[in-house]
């Protein structure tokens, strides 16, 4: 095990990497925990972009990443750049002992992944993989009874993501849709839903899939996904970016022979169906972990920072570290080798 120094009586001192859309979820979180963190720098190619988050947030700037790891002191560096960047990003700062976070996914490739777990381990710093879903109320109430085995024997799985991505997302920048910085539906959009199988099912043995492409990129927009547990249980899941004319659905089915679950909405944020065949006192909560929202990214950053801050101060283990990220990452690389090949893939990848 690696013994981390602990960051004590003083912030946190972070920069962000990228200054897109989701760097938002980020900042806000940050804000949130101004006790404990400070954002000391951002960094991004785009120079209007850079000079508007650092007016706005009276910070320093940099277009090139070596040269904010050279002149700021930092301990932790986040990730929000396109996923093809990550591993050689997240190295080169695990080089500066800086700690890392990074966006979904980890990486696009199965040897980046590891790369960036080799790397952090060697440098003696974490590495810290947002899976922000999961601490979303309505999935914290769903793990509850996955691992109090309410459901008993898991038959099946069924999840759906039925958004949408017209041609002009893809249009918005050049990395958008294609398989060395972006990956298409399941690693990009969907990447958190395929987290659901492993983190509440448990390990997978075996990955069929099929998938198409509609709009004008290199990508998968449209697939489906089939999925055999190494506890027996059966699962699919069915994903596009093509739904007409807005997101519909985000959702998750686990049928056991005690219980049977449905959380919909647009992003599993709606408790549809809950019943076991013995009920619990915290089953009253499912009214009141509802939400409504307007986001496919739900609110769990903020919670997700708690858990980094409680980690960098020594108080706890951290919940999606590296390791527990190249989890869903081997079942996308898997499901991508199996549509290739139309052949099925069984897991692990590696011995």
């Amino acid at each position: 095990m690696q013994n981390y120094v602990r960051i004590e009586g003083r912030k946190i001192r972070i920069a962000i990497v990228g200054c897109g859309r989701i760097s938002k979820n980020h900042l806000s979180a940050i804000e949130k925990h101004a006790d404990d963190i400070e954002l000391v720098a951002v960094c991004d190619v785009d120079e209007h972009q850079l000079n508007q988050y650092m007016n706005e947030y009276r910070i320093n700037g940099y277009v090139k990443l070596i040269e904010l790891l050279k002149s700021e002191e930092l301990d932790l560096l986040v990730l929000c750049t396109p996923s093809g960047l990550h591993a050689q990003q997240a190295e080169l700062a695990a080089k500066y002992g800086v700690h890392v976070m990074t966006e979904k996914p980890m990486a696009t490739r199965w040897q980046d992944g590891v790369k960036m777990v080799k790397a952090c381990d060697l440098a003696g710093v974490h590495l810290f993989v947002v899976k922000q879903n999961r601490q979303n109320a309505t999935l914290q109430l769903l793990k509850r009874a996955v691992e109090e085995k309410r459901f008993g024997k898991v038959h099946m799985v069924h999840i759906n993501v039925f958004w949408t991505r017209p041609q002009s997302y893809y249009d918005q920048a050049k990395w958008r849709g294609t398989w060395e910085f972006d990956g298409g539906a399941f690693m990009n959009q969907a990447s958190h839903y395929v987290d659901l199988f492993d983190w509440l099912i448990g390990p997978i043995d075996k990955v069929q899939a099929m998938m198409s492409t509609t709009r004008d990129i290199e990508v998968e927009d449209t697939g489906v996904m089939n999925v055999r547990w190494r506890s027996g249980a059966i699962g699919s899941m069915s994903v596009t970016m093509l739904t007409y004319p807005k997101n519909m659905e985000g959702s998750i089915t686990i049928l056991g022979d005690k219980g049977s679950v449905r959380i919909g909405g647009m992003a599993v944020n709606d408790i549809q169906h809950w019943e076991f065949d013995e009920p619990k006192d915290y089953d009253e909560q499912i009214k009141t972990a509802n939400y409504e929202t307007t986001s496919v990214y739900g609110f769990g950053h903020p919670l997700y920072y708690k858990n980094v801050i409680d980690v960098m101060r020594g108080k706890a283990e951290p919940e999606t570290d590296g390791r527990e990220g190249l989890k869903s990452l081997e079942v996308l690389i898997a499901a991508y080798l199996s549509a290739r090949d139309g052949k099925t893939v069984s897991l692990p990848l590696e011995y």
